[in-house]
């Protein structure tokens, strides 16, 4: 029974660690300086498909796809404002993970504080009727 256990441990440690692998084995450029850009840039651009990762992080074929752009750009000699607004023309300010401040984005950059906004009059709003109402009052009628 406890040799069992053991071993669907095992076998889950190896299931789950199986996407745990090195995306890019090697270096893109043995020029320190480009290697440099390309990892700065790699790690600033978002992976479409899985959109919670940079394309450095993920291993969709996408993000594959995207790395290997960025290094062809980076040696076809473009600069970095050039590679980020090759990439926002062909996919759109979703690619950077820091989008600029534009009438598009404005909701993106404001949805938190309104967040905080509307969380704190929700609260204060629950606050008040609660200290208004009687001592012996039911919770559930004040909400």
């Amino acid at each position: 029974m406890i040799a069992t256990r053991r071993w669907m441990v095992l076998l889950t440690a190896l299931l789950l660690s199986a996407g745990a692998g090195a995306i890019d084995t090697e270096a893109a450029f043995a020029d320190a300086a480009r290697q440099a850009r390309y990892e700065h840039l790699t790690n600033e651009l978002r992976c479409l498909v899985c959109q919670n990762q940079t394309i450095a992080d993920s291993n969709a074929g996408l993000a594959g796809d995207l790395r290997r752009e960025v290094k062809e750009l980076i040696a076809a000699g473009k600069t970095d404002d050039e590679i980020r607004q090759f990439l926002t023309a062909r996919y759109g300010d979703f690619v950077l993970y820091n989008p600029p401040l534009t009438a598009r984005t404005l909701l993106l950059w404001a949805a938190p504080a309104l967040l905080v906004l509307v969380t704190v009059g929700a609260a204060a709003r629950v606050i008040v009727r609660r200290s208004k109402a009687p001592i012996d009052a039911d919770p559930e009628d004040m909400v």
